[in-house]
């Protein structure tokens, strides 16, 4: 098994592949890694992204096929959840600033004005064109929620292609799995990390072949300013962190992709009722860890629970 750590993309990126040319391959994988951080990043302002962004309340930009694909992707995910998966969130996320040394509590009015720049109705997509306009100035699409899962996803398909028979593709959290964990032939074993104690043990340990296991949780980003915390899943109906009982979310499923979509939906609402409904839902498993340190998952879900908070 071959191994190549890649920092990237604001994270981590592990890729570990079994294949009788693997250097060749990995070589490729971290070149498209770096092409789809200087298409995607909502972060820099060169990106293929944020030229969109520039352009909101101005004119529409036409994009390639695969940044189209993925803001229809995600537009489609916002209509569908009622917005509680974003991407036209931007707003918020840069007021707030969750995840950097300025991070802060933005005053009322500035929240109340970016909550109106986070409707989807004015976002227009013409398919026919790969055109995307945002119609008011100061909207800004943040695919953050969903790019890494594609990017695994990506990933995943190019070794399959290139005949890699066994690897894990790690993007700082994002997991997903080719074929078994060689040379033990068995399935991968990822854990759950506990969401109260960083660098602890992990709360559990999930059985994974060829699928994607994906975490989001309130202590990636947060601040504390009054005794109060403020993590980075943002409401975009009030513009403020979502406040609920739970932790953190862990979604199974075959597609990286659908693994994000479903972690973000989930973060809303109470654990007990998001686990009903993924109990209704085909090929897609969860755990979720909530506030008060118990743990509740579908019921198909082939976990090991090692650790109790």
């Amino acid at each position: 098994m071959k191994n190549v750590i890649i920092n990237a993309m604001g994270t981590v990126i592990r890729l570990s592949i079994n294949h009788n040319q693997p250097d060749s391959i990995l070589s490729q994988a971290e070149s498209k890694i770096h092409t789809w951080e200087k298409q995607f990043s909502a972060n820099d302002e060169h990106s293929d992204l944020m030229k969109i962004n520039r352009m909101a309340g101005i004119r529409p930009v036409v994009t390639s096929d695969e940044i189209f694909k993925m803001i229809q992707l995600g537009y489609h995910a916002t209509l569908t959840s009622n917005q509680k998966m974003n991407i036209l969130i931007g707003p918020l996320v840069k007021l707030w600033k969750i995840g950097f040394e300025d991070a802060k509590k933005p005053n009322e009015q500035d929240i109340q004005y970016a909550i109106t720049l986070t409707n989807p109705e004015n976002l227009e997509l013409n398919e026919a064109t790969n055109e995307v306009y945002l119609t008011k100035k100061g909207m800004e699409i943040d695919l953050g929620a969903l790019v890494k899962g594609y990017f695994a996803d990506q990933l995943q398909t190019f070794f399959i292609n290139h005949g890699v028979t066994s690897g894990i593709i790690d993007f700082g959290g994002n997991v997903i799995t080719i074929g078994e964990n060689t040379p033990t032939s068995r399935s991968w074993k990822v854990g759950i990390r506990n969401p109260f104690y960083k660098n602890s043990n992990p709360l559990a340990v999930l059985d994974i072949q060829q699928q994607s296991v994906v975490t989001s949780g309130i202590y990636e980003r947060y601040f504390i300013k009054d005794h109060q915390l403020y993590h980075h899943i943002l409401d975009s109906k009030t513009g403020y962190p979502v406040n609920n009982d739970i932790a953190s979310v862990t979604i199974v499923s075959d597609h990286s992709v659908d693994c994000e979509i479903w972690t973000t939906i989930c973060s809303f609402g109470q654990a007990s009722q998001n686990i009903e409904l993924l109990n209704q839902i085909d090929g897609i498993e969860g755990v979720i860890v909530k506030r008060d340190g118990d743990i509740v998952s579908t019921s198909r879900i082939s976990m090991q629970k090692k650790y109790v908070i």
